[in-house]
C-alpha cells in the first residue's frame, strides 16, 4: 500500500507545548515539509527567539539557535554570513518581530540579506498572557487594551508585508493564512518560495502567517478561525507584496 500522508523527517516525534486550537502547529509542519521537499534538512539552521515558540528548536530536526527577544534576523544574519552555503530561516511572532526587534527585520530587509523570516501573526501576545501586540487590530480586547485598543491612545497597527515590501533588498514578501485547507496549501507554496529564493540569492524573503491564538481571544478554536477570517483578513489582506522573480 502506498504511503499518501506521513510525518515530515525534518520535524521531530514529539508532543508539542502550544494550546490546543493553536495553529503554530501547522505553520511548523509546512517549514518542515518545505525542506523534506527540497532536500536541505542537513544545511539548515533555524532561528527561534523568544516567544510562544521559544523552544520549538525541541520540534525540528535540522540545527537551531536561540535569539533574543526580537534579535533573530541578527542572529540569522551572522549565521548566513559565515555560513553561506546553508539555509538560514527565523521563526517570529508579531510581538517579537514587530515590536522589539522591528529595528533588526527592517535592517536585514534593507540589507538584502539572505535570510526567510517566517513570521507569525496572530494580532497578540500569546506567551505573556494577552497583551495588546503591534499587530492588535483596532477595538480588539487585550489584557492592556481592556476596552478595545484605540488609536488615539494606542496607534494603528502594523502592516508588515506592506511596511517591508518598499525596501530594495526584499525580495520575496507575501501574506498567508492557515484558517482552512485552501489557505495552508497557498501558505506552503509561499513558504516554499521563499526558501527557494533564498538559496538561489535573490535577497531577503519573508512570509506572514495570519494566525490564531483561541486560548488568549478567548475562543474555542473554530470560533478563532472564523475570528481571523471576519477580522484579520479585511485589515491584512492576503497576497504576494514583492516578487523580484516576477519581474
Amino acid at each position: 500500500m502506498s504511503i499518501v500522508f506521513d510525518k515530515p523527517h525534518a520535524l521531530i516525534d514529539k508532543p508539542m507545548h502550544y494550546c490546543p486550537g493553536c495553529t503554530h502547529g501547522i505553520v511548523h509542519r509546512l517549514i518542515a515539509e518545505v525542506i523534506d521537499e527540497l532536500g536541505i534538512e542537513g544545511k539548515t539552521v533555524g532561528v527561534s527567539p523568544v516567544g510562544c515558540t521559544y523552544n520549538n528548536y525541541e520540534y525540528f530536526n535540522c540545527d537551531m539557535v536561540q535569539a533574543a527577544h526580537g534579535r533573530a534576523p541578527a542572529v540569522a544574519t551572522g549565521l548566513r554570513r559565515s555560513l553561506p552555503d546553508n539555509v538560514v530561516f527565523t521563526y517570529q511572532g508579531d510581538g517579537d518581530l514587530a515590536a522589539i526587534g522591528t529595528a533588526e527585520i527592517v535592517h536585514a530587509a534593507t540589507r538584502g540579506e539572505k535570510i526567510t523570516t517566517v513570521f507569525v501573526n496572530n494580532a497578540i501576545y500569546g506567551m505573556t498572557s494577552g497583551q495588546m501586540a503591534p499587530t492588535t487590530l483596532v477595538g480588539q480586547v487585550t489584557t492592556t487594551t481592556p476596552f478595545g485598543r484605540k488609536p488615539e491612545l494606542h496607534g494603528y497597527p502594523v502592516k508588515v508585508c506592506e511596511l517591508l515590501s518598499t525596501l530594495e533588498g526584499a525580495a520575496y514578501i507575501e501574506r498567508v493564512a492557515v484558517n482552512n485547507v485552501k489557505n495552508i496549501r497557498k501558505a506552503k507554496a509561499a513558504i516554499r518560495k521563499a526558501f527557494e529564493l533564498q538559496i538561489a540569492g535573490k535577497g531577503f524573503t519573508l512570509v506572514e502567517v495570519l494566525s490564531t491564538c483561541p486560548t488568549n481571544w478567548g475562543m474555542n478554536p473554530l470560533k478563532a478561525l472564523k475570528w481571523l477570517e471576519e477580522n484579520m483578513l479585511p485589515h491584512y489582506p492576503l497576497g504576494v507584496y514583492k516578487d523580484v522573480s516576477a519581474n
